[in-house]
């Protein structure tokens, strides 16, 4: 008996030392659909039943969405988790701020460049993320986190990166333009570009006159601006998501955008190019946050946790165009793209590459001033032209009025003379 007790014991002892060291075997993958499948550690299905409705706010184009055969990743997250998703877009960092400044809408997920993540921390317009909820985030390259708009990457989590360059007709320019200056050239009169977005327009002028794109004072703000306004009669338009109808329609010559898409654009019209200005280019970070007045933090949570799943990320590096900061998806990539110049640059662009920084208030106030001010002068015509053209209606009036006064006691003058005359 007290053998078979040992024997036990023993048993018992061997079966829990045996547990305990043999290897913990991973939940199986999730398969969703043929291109996308999940990790199968994460609890994906515990709102299923919760009917949330996810308010997704992100620039336009910057996600595949099932369009022109891509795969359809917000469809795979709704039947993934059972959560829907109301995916809407904007068309700049200016327009989602002051969207949600304006009060009256919620979002649960936004997608902000690192100037716009730091501005809408210092007032208090996100919430700090629950990184538990996040697992994925330790598959982000150590490059991207720990940047001066979010330190301790307590409020983003990156999403895409990129540069700034000029996209160019190769049959419209005579020799492709190495300098930003070359969107000043008199020769494209008309059929240039240029970003319809204060930030961008501002970083590739002040490099023209060899300022930094952080501008330092507000006198250095007065300077780009005036730097804009000499270029404003070679301008054709001022755009955003439109440069892509345009630059593939060939109805400009060269505009300034973002490299993710400058190979979207190149796709569809093979006359197109892309260069790095010798002069640098703006190294940017696009970034996933929550806004603090978000109804669904954990859920948005989830999302952000589930965009960053290698085959969710390779579905939007391939659509998209846009440099990964997720290890694993860049190792998936094809090699054309993995080593392309345009979406993931060496050395000699990094190295001159600015970041936007988050600018004084003093600063951020004057650009938005002076950016406002130029536009309506682009608008109405030369400022000088439109107080000539006042000048010379006063001019016509006040002689119109003159003629007519003139005629009134002229008139009277001549009855008068005639009257004097007869009575003598």
């Amino acid at each position: 008996m007290k053998f078979k007790q040992l024997s036990a014991a023993a048993l018992a002892a061997l079966t829990v030392t045996m547990l305990s060291a043999a290897p913990v075997f991973a939940a199986e993958d999730i398969q969703i659909n043929e291109d996308i499948t999940v990790s199968g550690d994460y609890d994906w299905t515990r709102f299923a039943n919760d009917r949330i409705t996810l308010n997704v706010y992100n620039n336009g184009l910057y996600i595949s969405d099932g369009s022109d055969d891509s795969v359809n990743v917000l469809t795979a997250f709704e039947e993934l988790t059972g959560i829907k998703v109301n995916y809407t877009t904007y068309d700049s960092n200016e327009s989602l701020y002051a969207k949600l400044k304006s009060g009256g809408v919620s979002y649960d997920v936004i997608f902000p460049s690192d100037y716009m993540v730091g501005k809408m921390i210092s007032e208090g317009m996100l919430s700090e993320l629950d990184m538990d909820n996040i697992p994925n985030f330790a598959g982000i390259g150590e490059e991207y986190l720990g940047r001066s708009f979010d330190p301790d990457n307590a409020y983003s989590v990156p999403y895409m990166w990129g540069t700034t360059g000029l996209i160019y007709n190769t049959t419209m320019v005579d020799e492709p333009p190495t300098s930003w200056a070359d969107m000043w050239d008199v020769e494209y009169t008309n059929n240039v570009l240029m970003f319809n977005n204060s930030r961008d327009a501002y970083a590739i002028a002040a490099k023209t006159i060899g300022l930094s794109m952080n501008p330092q004072s507000v006198d250095e703000i007065t300077a780009i601006t005036n730097a804009l306004k000499e270029q404003k009669n070679i301008v054709q338009a001022y755009v955003m998501d439109e440069v892509f109808d345009k630059m593939e329609g060939g109805e400009a010559a060269m505009a300034p955008y973002y490299a993710g898409d400058a190979i979207t654009m190149i796709d569809e019209n093979p006359d197109l190019a892309f260069v790095h200005p010798e002069e640098g280019v703006n190294f940017f970070i696009d970034s996933m946050c929550i806004p603090a007045n978000a109804k669904h933090k954990e859920a948005a949570e989830m999302f952000i946790n589930y965009l960053c799943e290698p085959d969710v990320g390779l579905a939007n590096c391939d659509f998209i165009g846009y440099s990964t900061p997720i290890t694993a998806v860049w190792e998936m990539l094809d090699d054309d793209l993995k080593y392309s110049d345009i979406a993931y640059p060496g050395a000699d662009v990094l190295d001159k590459a600015e970041v936007f920084e988050t600018l004084p208030e003093d600063i951020n106030a004057a650009m938005d001033a002076q950016w406002s001010e130029m536009k309506s002068y682009e608008e109405s015509g030369s400022g000088w032209m439109v107080l000539v053209l006042l000048l010379l209606a006063i001019a016509i009036s006040a002689f119109n009025i003159w003629r007519k006064v003139r005629k009134i006691f002229g008139d009277g003058m001549l009855y008068c003379s005639c009257f004097i005359k007869y009575c003598y």
